[in-house]
């Protein structure tokens, strides 16, 4: 990796040290670069996996409702059920 490069200049006031700014981009931003890149690439792969899905997979089967359901479901209508 490239080093912060210093420079030594000798003036009447004594030594200066000019530190000289670093070519490139700042170590930060490649790392929030990177993770915003791989949150992207998620959220597009399972957006694209569920649309997929969606096209793909036959839908869901009802459960079926079972007859005591079904006359409580009746009497509550005020429909009698037959043989009560």
């Amino acid at each position: 990796m490239d080093q912060d490069q210093f420079t030594f200049s000798e003036n009447a006031q004594g030594n200066i040290i000019k530190e000289e700014a670093t070519k490139g981009l700042n170590p930060g931003v490649i790392v929030l670069i990177v993770v915003v890149g791989v949150v992207l690439l998620f959220l597009i792969g399972n957006y694209a996996l569920y649309v997929y899905a969606q096209k793909t997979l036959p839908p869901k089967k009802k459960k079926p409702i079972s007859k005591k359901k079904l006359r409580r479901e009746r009497l509550k209508q005020g429909v009698s059920a037959p043989g009560e």
